[in-house]
């Protein structure tokens, strides 16, 4: 395309990825680690010293609290470098109770804050990362990991995170349509229960016959399956998906 930078994938990329040190970012990292990527990555926390030897000289962490606004916002100077990352991942995420019959007080309280870390932080990044493809002719991707629940629906205590997740998809949606004629790619990846911390500390509360009740297979997905696609989308393998959802979610949900 005129104008745009025309990017060999045997060249090093450079990814953003939030919620990069546990569960499926984790996995996500590793894989991009493994294939040749240079990543930063965030969360709330710091990330202790042998896990960070595991990443090796690669890969650059950030401490960054997506329900602060302001924290987000210091993230904006990654992409007004010269060098900024060519792929968003947006990974982490709130997943708080918020039962109907609590007050509205505390019932916006968690709704406020899934937005926030779920949809609006996700929506800031993206717009600076397109700002920044369009002004340097980047060819870059956006990759938004959602949730079966943003179009299945959940229970009704985590409306909040289904509804977060049913906008991302939106959000998705709007950046493909409007921006993939200047090379700039969006996709979703919707996952239903994933064999990480989150989904064992669920069984806990619910059992594990709730985990996989409904399911086509017998166990639920493992992270590494959801890295396995997050490469295929980073490297440019599927440009012509942009705008799609893809389901992982072990036959629990079929569109």
């Amino acid at each position: 395309m005129t104008g745009l930078i025309s990017k060999s994938f045997s060249q090093v990329f450079k990814a953003l990825l939030t919620g990069s040190s546990r569960g499926i970012g984790k996995a996500i990292c590793e894989s991009l680690l493994v294939n040749g990527y240079k990543v930063i990555g965030t969360s709330r926390s710091a990330i202790n010293e042998s896990t960070n030897n595991e990443f090796n000289e690669h890969y650059q962490h950030i401490n960054c609290d997506l329900s602060d606004p302001e924290q987000v916002t210091q993230l904006k100077a990654l992409f007004d470098s010269e060098n900024p990352p060519d792929v968003l991942i947006n990974n982490a995420a709130y997943f708080g109770p918020a039962d109907f019959e609590i007050s509205d007080e505390e019932w916006f309280k968690v709704w406020d804050q899934t937005m926030q870390v779920n949809l609006k932080a996700v929506a800031q990044l993206c717009k600076c990362a397109v700002n920044a493809w369009k002004e340097k002719g980047i060819e870059g991707r956006i990759i938004n990991i959602s949730s079966r629940a943003g179009q299945r629906g959940d229970t009704q205590e985590y409306a909040a995170y289904a509804a977060s997740k049913a906008g991302m998809i939106g959000l998705t949606k709007s950046i493909a349509r409007s921006f993939g004629k200047i090379g700039i790619t969006a996709y979703t990846i919707a996952p239903g229960f994933v064999d990480t911390d989150m989904a064992r500390e669920s069984i806990e509360v619910y059992g594990a016959e709730y985990l996989t009740s409904g399911l086509a297979l017998n166990e639920i997905a493992p992270p590494e399956e959801i890295a396995n696609l997050v490469m295929l989308l980073a490297e440019g393998k599927l440009t012509h998906a942009t705008g799609q959802t893809f389901h992982i979610n072990s036959g629990s949900y079929l569109p």
